[in-house]
Parts: C-alpha cells; structure tokens; sequence
C-alpha cells in the first residue's frame, strides 16, 4: 500500500480538495494521513472525516506589519522540525498540499527528506505560502490557464479544483423539508467563505425585508456571525457553517451570493448555479478574488460586484437581474471546459509516489 501524507489548513478553501481527493486515493490503494494546524478548521473536518491527523505549530507570513511577525517565525521554524518528526514516522510515499501557511514547512520538510510533494494552486497567481512551498515541490497544479505563466515551466500542471463528488448529488426535498421551506418559491443562499464576511453578512441583513419578499434564504454567516434576533424569521435560516448538508442545500439553492475564493467558485462551477460574486477588496487581501471574479464574469459564468460598491440597493438589483437571466449564466457554464481534476491529480501522486 502506498502511503500519502495531505496538509493545507487555514481555512476551508485549503482542506476540501484534499477531503475531494479522498474516495479517489483510498481507490487507489493509497493509506492516507493529514498533517495540520493545532486550532484551524481543517482539524476538525479532516477528524470527521476519520483521517489520522498530527497537529504542527504554523505562524503566518504577513506582507504588513503585525505584532505577530516578530513570533510566527519561531513558529514555522518548530512546524518544520515537527513536520520533520512525522515525515520520518509516517514514511510516506509522497506528500499533497493544498496551501495555507501549515503547509510550508511539511512541504520544506519533504523536500529534505527526498519525499516527493504536489502542490495545487487555487487562484490566479501563488499565494505567499506556496511561492515558498513552490521550492520544494515536484509538480504545481493549477486551476487557471493564465497561472502557469507564473510557475516554474518543468513543474507546472493545468488540472482544475478537486471537486467532493457528494456535492453534485443533493437532494432538494430533503433540504426544502429540513429547512422548513416552500418549493413554490425560489431560494438564495449565501456564502461568506469559511470564516464568514461581516461585509456580505451586514449587506445581506440591511436588505432581508426586501429579499424576502421574493426569495427564501440560506446564510451561511461564519464562525460567531449569527444574529440571533433573526431567528424565526420566515424564510430564513442562517448558519455559522455547513458540512453534511451543504449537497442538499446546494440542490435547493436557485441562486448564490458569494465570496470568489477559487475553490468556491470552482465548485459553483460545477453545480451551474446562477451568482453573484463579491470578492474580498483589496484592502483585506492581495487581489486573488477579484482577478477570480473578474475571470468568471469575463467567461459569462458570473455577476461581479465590488465591495466597495454593494449597497441595499444594488444589492437588490444584481440579485434580481441574475434571477432573472439564469438561464444565460447557466447556458454559459455548461460550455465551460473547466473538469473535475481528482482523476488527473491522482495519476500524478500515483506517479510521483513510484519514484
């Protein structure tokens, strides 16, 4: 049996592909292990899904000054040491990453142990940690076309996003039902990412009244971004996170609002779901999202809005505008050439692993 250690934490953007690639890799003969962070989301998603998981100490890597930048070092300096220590107890064959700052020093600490690593970069150009991780990696998958410019030529892969196989198989009246909703009116569902987006959240809120009166709501609000005076409203249910359910309410869902980190809009993608896309500004991120957004809207897959822009009002009026032309996005998306990349990703940690 071969032996595959996965690592990518932070948030849940950086642990689903990997949880993607699992059906596919235990088909594969492959035994499989996850190095994460102590406190991040992947701990708990990679438990559910009954994978041995080892903890590391990660510190972040910040463009901008921070308190924190004088201690994360030492951080990631005990994280490789630590990666260093499993990698030689794991013995694995070859190692995956799907990003975040944990992974770096797995990636670094398999380098040094001449395991052979993949890589898979979501957005359109690398993100710090895997511009570092990039120096020890045997091959970078990627999802867009104009990324590979940005790749070492020997190393770079064109796959696309893993995408859960689970999502692509919800059931609508099981949801509609649990949520205590009607099929006799349409439903929006929104996704502020992983960890919530107060700005979407706020925006959402301010114009409920008005939204309600012509969709039911799904909203996914993050971690601690619950507004319990909304509860028991009709046609709204809100949640802080959603895991076993999330195919079912995908099914159920007519239309999205959501963040543009790549592996959210990937999976859209594949669900062929009408949405608007509201990426983080650049005052909260390097502009991954927005060259995402502006990719898909450009290909006629999405609406895009600027945060800066999003009011009550035009709010209102992308949501209505995309309901009203679904069909447009829907025939757009279904020419896409964009595939599921588990087969693909697989032959390459096949490969790499009988080296």
């Amino acid at each position: 049996m071969m032996r595959i250690v996965l690592t990518g934490g932070g948030t849940a953007g950086h642990v689903t592909p990997n949880l993607a690639l699992l059906p596919a890799l235990r088909d594969a003969g492959f035994d499989v292990s996850y190095i994460g962070s102590y406190e991040g989301i992947e701990k708990q998603l990679i438990k559910d899904a009954r994978i041995p998981y080892y903890p590391i100490a990660s510190g972040k890597l910040r463009r901008y000054f921070d308190w924190k930048n004088f201690s994360d070092p030492f951080r990631v300096i005990k994280g490789y040491g630590q990666a260093r220590h499993l990698l030689k107890h794991l013995k694995p064959d070859v190692v995956f990453s799907k990003g975040g700052f944990v992974s770096v020093p797995v990636v670094l600490a398999a380098k040094g142990l001449h395991i052979p690593a993949i890589i898979h970069e979501s957005d359109m150009t690398p993100g710090l940690a895997n511009k570092i991780a990039i120096r020890g990696a045997t091959k970078v998958c990627c999802n867009f076309p104009e990324t590979l410019q940005y790749l070492p030529k020997d190393k770079a892969v064109l796959t696309g996003c893993p995408i859960r196989e689970e999502l692509l198989h919800g059931d609508k009246d099981s949801a509609l039902a649990s949520l205590g909703f009607t099929a006799e009116k349409p439903v929006l569902m929104i996704m502020g990412g992983s960890i919530g987006s107060v700005f979407i959240n706020n925006a959402v809120r301010g114009a409920l009244d008005d939204l309600l009166q012509t969709f039911q709501i799904i909203h996914l609000c993050g971690k601690g971004n619950l507004a319990p005076e909304l509860d028991g409203t009709p046609g709204y249910r809100q949640f802080e996170y959603v895991s076993d359910a999330l195919p079912d309410y995908f099914a159920a869902a007519d239309l999205l609002l959501s963040r543009a980190g790549a592996n959210a809009i990937c999976e859209i993608l594949a669900l062929q779901k009408p949405n608007i896309l509201v990426p983080l500004s650049l005052n909260a991120s390097r502009g991954d999202q927005i060259l995402n957004a502006k990719s898909f809207e450009k290909q006629g897959f999405s609406y895009y809005m600027e945060e800066e822009t999003v009011t009550r009002d035009t709010l209102l009026e992308a949501v209505l505008y995309v309901h009203s032309h679904a069909d447009m996005y829907i025939s757009a998306m279904k020419e896409s050439r964009m595939q599921n990349s588990v087969d693909i990703i697989v032959s390459l940690l096949k490969e790499a692993a009988k080296v």
